[in-house]
């Protein structure tokens, strides 16, 4: 019994010699400036000064809106595109709010989508989609002695989708409205209208 146990011991640690020891993993962190959001290219979607902007080789910006302490916005992205030839900047974001009291609770969650042509530093569409989930305590009598729980969406605005050939289409229940670059005009127009 003993030839046993001790045998047990020198292959367990003869095993545990020779096993390979687990490397450490090695995460990559990545730090980017204070309020730096999105890049692309030349191009930063920053918090500076108050404003939303993006900041063009470090030096001019494009205001998107000013901004305060609060402004947080979610899911920055900058993406590049080509529409009719013209090379183009998606910006997008969402901003979420909520809107508390005794009686009702509204959470709203808008997502915007502007495009700009960055050369003339030009809006040339823009997009505001606005979801807002309510609950709310409705009494039933007059006395309210009796009361129930509502809850219900509200939708404003259009989804916004770019399509691969730098078209825009905008969608909601009702309606879809489908956009072309004009590059005369420097914006986007109808693209029924454009066929004309």
């Amino acid at each position: 019994m003993k030839k046993f146990v001790l045998f047990t011991l020198i292959a367990l640690c003869s095993i545990s010699s020779y096993s390979q020891k687990k490397k450490a993993t090695v995460k990559k962190i990545t730090t980017t400036a204070k309020g730096v959001l999105a890049k692309v290219d030349n191009l930063v979607a920053e918090v500076k000064a108050g404003s939303f902007q993006i900041t063009i080789d470090g030096k001019d910006a494009i205001v998107v809106k000013p901004v305060d302490a609060k402004f947080n916005p979610t899911d920055v992205k900058l993406t590049s595109f080509t529409a009719s030839g013209t090379k183009l900047y998606l910006l997008s974001w969402t901003e979420k709010t909520l809107n508390k009291t005794d009686l009702k609770t509204e959470d709203i969650t808008t997502v915007y989508s502007n495009v700009y042509e960055i050369t003339s530093k030009k809006q040339v569409f823009y997009n505001t989609q606005l979801t807002n989930h309510i609950v709310e305590k409705v009494f039933l009598d007059k006395l309210k002695n009796a009361s129930e729980t509502q809850e219900r969406m509200r939708r404003e605005g259009f989804e916004f989708f770019l399509n691969p050939d730098g078209t825009i289409t905008q969608k909601n229940k009702t309606q879809e409205n489908k956009w072309v670059y004009d590059t005369a005009k420097m914006e986007f127009v109808d693209a029924k209208k454009k066929k004309k």
